[in-house]
């Protein structure tokens, strides 16, 4: 008889579409603080880290290791903006660049920034209850929520696709998604910096 590993084994886990969380399971918060480099607008983003509100929440399941294997997490990213943009994930790259990922959207309005690293294409699709998103490989990819509720997704991916979260923190995106009478809207960091420097002189 041959055995199996716990790699081999089923599981079956228990999760909750609305709040994001997966019994048996204790999430990773994310605050201001923890991602306030992101933000083009650092005056804004200086005001709210009195608060330093969580920005989002995130439940990893990676104990499944190995050729063939796959790892998959829960994510909830509240609802806000500092100043015009809105709440969103740091963001990454994976360590093997190939590896794609498949967002699932559960609850919530979202979209999805990627960037291919190969070429500097930078642009956002949505991520929505109900709906998938395919991340392709060599993409760095951000969440961004742009509704009035929180946004909770799953993503799902190989093993041994691995987090690169410091070639994004050195370069950031391109581009950035912030809210243009009441839409969002995605433009280039420059120029919305330049924007922010006009509207303060």
């Amino acid at each position: 008889m041959t055995s199996t590993t716990q790699s081999e084994r089923s599981e079956v886990l228990q999760f909750d579409p609305m709040t994001g969380d997966i019994a048996g399971r204790a999430p990773t918060s994310r605050r201001l603080s923890d991602l306030s480099a992101s933000f083009a607008d650092q005056q804004a983003c200086s005001r709210l880290l009195a608060e330093n509100p969580v920005i989002y929440r995130v439940t990893q399941v990676e104990e499944h290791i190995g050729e063939g294997q796959i790892h998959y997490g829960i994510g909830i990213l509240m609802p806000g903006k500092v100043g015009r943009e809105y709440f969103m994930t740091k963001g990454h790259l994976h360590e093997w660049r190939p590896a794609a990922e498949v967002y699932i959207g559960l609850r919530g309005r979202g979209m999805m920034v990627l960037e291919d690293e190969r070429t500097g294409e930078c642009y956002a699709v949505p991520l929505e209850a109900n709906s998938t998103v395919y991340v392709p490989g060599y993409a760095a990819h951000r969440t961004v929520n742009v509704g009035d509720e929180p946004l909770v997704y799953w993503g799902v991916l190989s093993s041994d696709a691995g987090h690169d979260y410091g070639t994004v923190g050195v370069r950031n995106f391109s581009k950035v998604l912030v809210e243009r009478e009441g839409q969002p809207v995605l433009m280039p960091r420059a120029d919305f910096l330049r924007e922010l420097e006009a509207s303060r002189a």
